[in-house]
């Protein structure tokens, strides 16, 4: 009898020291992680965007430099992707949504949804909004909080902090992740009142910022979109962040309501590209006798 409760006391102990082990390597995982999300440097956030931004750039219809599209954007923004400190690169993703985002590598992603209802003022007061965040450190925030999440970090903690571990499936959930993601208040604050400088900076029409908060805020108020309501809940009211513009534009003593101005998605005909480059005719001199 003795014997038999020898035997069950160093079951029991094992058992025990087992279920300590088991403790003990959560508690070094949850170390892990929390070493992993304290160390994630602006140049990790950068490298797991670009990742993440190659994966959402397969996934969708990528505009072609010959597209209607891609030539406004470019004719719009490609004379500011090495401004402001940072270098972006920019696409348009032939979907109907109406987005736009910019992550910590410097990607900035415009949907044609949104090139299909905005101006070419109207549109730069967005993407200047969103070049905000990247200028503001916001991406990385965005992308830590999403990087942080328990599968994530299992994969990176396993694989000594790298992310080549991380699949492409998770990388592509990870790009959603950031889109739908919330900024701070604070954070969206700050990202409209840069949006609003760089407009004032490059000469554009203030009122413009106004203007685009409204299109967004009719869309919020008569759309039964789950997108739209998706888009709504990541980002601040839209009737508000178009009050604070006009504020802004009356202070300094600009505001006017804007009108939306003709909105051309569409490549220029062959036809009229030649007679924009066709070299003008030179009148012939006459000689004085």
């Amino acid at each position: 009898m003795k014997k038999r409760f020898i035997v069950l006391s160093i079951l029991f102990a094992a058992l025990g020291f087992n279920q300590i082990n088991a403790q003990e390597e959560k508690k070094m995982s949850t170390l892990d992680k929390a070493m992993l999300g304290f160390s994630f440097s602006d140049a990790d956030a950068a490298a797991l965007a670009s990742k993440s931004v190659a994966v959402m750039d397969e996934e969708n219809p990528v505009a072609g430099p010959n597209d209607g599209y891609a030539i406004r954007l470019n004719r719009l923004f490609g004379k500011y992707s090495n401004s402001e400190g940072v270098n972006l690169n920019y696409k348009v993703y032939l979907v109907r949504d109406i987005n736009a985002f910019a992550c910590a590598d410097g990607s900035v992603r415009v949907f044609a949804g949104l090139m299909d209802i905005m101006d070419d003022n109207q549109l730069l007061a967005v993407i200047g909004h969103e070049i905000g965040h990247v200028i503001n450190h916001d991406t990385k925030d965005r992308i830590k909080a999403v990087y942080k999440k328990e599968v994530l970090m299992d994969i990176a903690a396993s694989q000594s902090g790298t992310f080549d571990a991380i699949s492409k499936t998770e990388l592509g959930k990870m790009g959603s992740a950031m889109i739908d993601s919330k900024h701070s208040r604070k954070q969206e604050s700050e990202a409209d009142l840069f949006s609003y400088n760089f407009m004032k900076k490059y000469g554009y029409d203030v009122n413009a910022v106004e203007s685009a908060f409204r299109i967004l805020q009719k869309l919020s108020e008569g759309s039964g979109s789950s997108f739209i309501s998706r888009m709504q809940s990541s980002h601040p009211d839209a009737g508000k962040r178009a009050d604070d513009a006009k504020k802004k534009a009356t202070k300094d003593g600009v505001y006017k309501e804007y009108v939306q101005q003709q909105i051309v998605n569409t490549a220029p005909s062959k036809a009229s590209t030649k007679t924009a480059t066709k070299a003008p005719v030179k009148k012939a001199s006459t000689k004085k006798k």
